[in-house]
Order: C-alpha cells, then structure tokens, then sequence
C-alpha cells in the first residue's frame, strides 16, 4: 500500500465499486449486444432465431424493419405525408425532440428558480418545499392527473366544439391525447413540471458552494448585477449546470412512464416505447438492437458532456 501513488491508492478503493458496475452494468449492456446479432424467433421453444450478424441493425437504419415494428425507428419519407408526419412516428426523432426541448426548459426554470431560491427572503424554506413536491410526485400518479386533466368531458383543460377552452383557441385539438403533436407537447409541458425541481435543486447546491466574498469584492469595485452574474456566478455554476444537464439528458432519453400513462407508446413512440413493445411481441432480437442503440446514443451523449464539463474546468 505504501509504495502506491494517489492515483494507484485511489483507483485501488475504487475497484469494489468498478467490480460491481462491471457485473450489474457492462455485462447486461454486452449480454443484449450479443442478443441483438441473431434473428427473431417467434415461434419454437427458442427466443432466438439463427445468427445474422449486424443485419438487425443495417435493417433499423434502413427503414427495412419498420414493417413488422409498432412504430417506425426513423422518420418515413414518402410523397403522400409531409416530413413532418414521418418525424412524430419516428421512435427516434421523438425522443430527440423530447430531449432536447424538455431538458433546455428545465434547465432554464430551473436557473431561474434556484437564482430566486438562493436569495435570502422571508418564507423562503417554504417555498424551498414548495418546489419540490411535483418532483415527489410518482410518475404514474403524474401522468394520470395529466392526463385526465386534458380528458374530454372530464377534464377543465380542454373544451368541446361548441364550448372550447383558451387552450382550444391556441390550437390544441379536442381530443390532444389521441394527436401525436399534441400529445408530445403536453408530455413535455408534464415532463417540465414534475423535473424543473431536480435541476433547481442541483444548480442551487451549486449557487450556495460560490464563495460570497467574490461578489464583496465585485461590488466594491462597482460591478453591476450582470456583470457579477456573467464573471462570477454563470463561469463558477456552469460545471453544475452541466452535470445536472447529463442526469436530466440520461433519464429523458430513456423516457417511458409519463408517455405510457398519458398519451400512450402507440401515439407518442419513444426509444424505449419501442423496446417495450417488441419485446412484448417476442420480437427480442430486435427489442435488444433497439436497446443497445438507446445506450450506444446516451453514451455518446455523456461523453459529449464529459468533454464540456473538462473544457469547463479547465477553462475555470
């Protein structure tokens, strides 16, 4: 032990917890990989099918399994639909669309809310509390307050032809949870206000972590409000704005919950939609080339994320 560098020491305590993300982690993530080079097999005492190498995904890429999946993994592209059509039956581009708008939305309330909460006012633990109780909603119960709140006839969210709400007049359908673009909007309006909390929290961790002598010395020396914010604040938060980005980013690319209990997989498909169903298909071959292709893109994206924190850090 003693002839061990800091590194050496460091990666030594580590490896308990390496072992274990190793068993619990890669070898599923492997395991799946390995399901998805064979055919599917629905009928027969066998899951699996003869072996076809990438053929699975060539096929997903293709287009040329879109016939026999419940909802299409790219955007079709054919001359009677417009494009738009084919992006909202896109496994794919919905969960890219959900991603990106809901985490920009939630991280952008969730900086405002954590500027407002780090100020001292009267109440404020309240309202601390306040802001977390949607967030300690369980998804489930969630989706199903959302979703009767835009029910026709049940809910006061959504009117009829002859009685219709303002959100009618903004163009909301009568019936939103049965319209693929409505219903991805409202889940993301709903995605919006359970987890804005989650970021606030984060980012207000890190906003109480800056030292407060920093902006002594800013104001002192006649800096005005933005400038403190865009010199200190934003440049000392930006690592944690970051990492609560990547947890917001890893959990909206796996989103499944709210869209199941709200609008439904076959109206709003998403990535693990798709899994799901094929799987419930006994199509497990390509229920696991859909999910190793769902991992192989978060796993892009965290080291996207990574690179970004390090430049932040560095550049601090």
């Amino acid at each position: 032990m003693e002839s061990l560098s800091e590194t050496q020491f460091a990666y030594f305590l580590l490896s308990p917890a390496l072992l274990i993300l190793l068993l619990i982690a890669l070898y599923p993530l492997i395991q799946t990989f390995g399901y998805s080079l064979f055919a599917d097999q629905l009928t027969g005492s066998s899951r699996l099918g003869e072996f076809v190498g990438l053929q699975n995904y060539v096929a997903l890429f293709t287009g040329a399994r879109d016939f026999a999946l419940p909802s299409a993994f790219l955007p079709g592209f054919s001359s009677s639909f417009p494009f738009v059509t084919g992006i909202y039956s896109s496994a794919l581009m919905v969960t890219l669309i959900f991603t990106v708008v809901s985490v920009l939305f939630e991280t952008i309330l969730g900086f405002v809310q954590a500027l407002v909460l780090d100020q001292d006012f009267r109440g404020r633990r309240w309202v601390r509390v306040a802001i977390i109780i949607p967030w300690a909603v369980p998804i489930v119960i969630q989706g199903m307050i959302w979703y009767l709140m835009f029910q026709p006839n049940i809910g006061f969210l959504i009117g009829t032809q002859q009685n219709p709400t303002f959100l009618n007049t903004l163009g909301l359908s009568f019936t939103p949870l049965r319209n693929t673009a409505d219903s991805l909007f409202l889940i993301i309006v709903a995605d919006v206000w359970k987890t804005t909390a989650f970021m606030a929290l984060l980012i207000l961790a890190g906003l109480q972590s800056i030292d407060r002598s920093l902006y002594d010395v800013a104001r002192v020396s006649g800096a005005t409000n933005w400038q403190q914010f865009k010199m200190i604040t934003f440049p000392l938060i930006l690592p944690t704005v970051l990492v609560a980005m990547l947890f917001r980013t890893i959990g909206a690319m796996r989103v499944y919950g709210i869209i199941e209990t709200m609008g439904g997989c076959t109206t709003v498909p998403s990535l693990s939609c798709l899994v799901v169903t094929t799987f419930n298909n006994s199509m497990y071959a390509t229920s696991a080339t859909v999910a190793f292709v769902t991992a192989a893109l978060i796993g892009i994206v965290v080291s996207v994320y990574l690179v970004k924190f390090a430049d932040a850090e560095e550049g601090f």
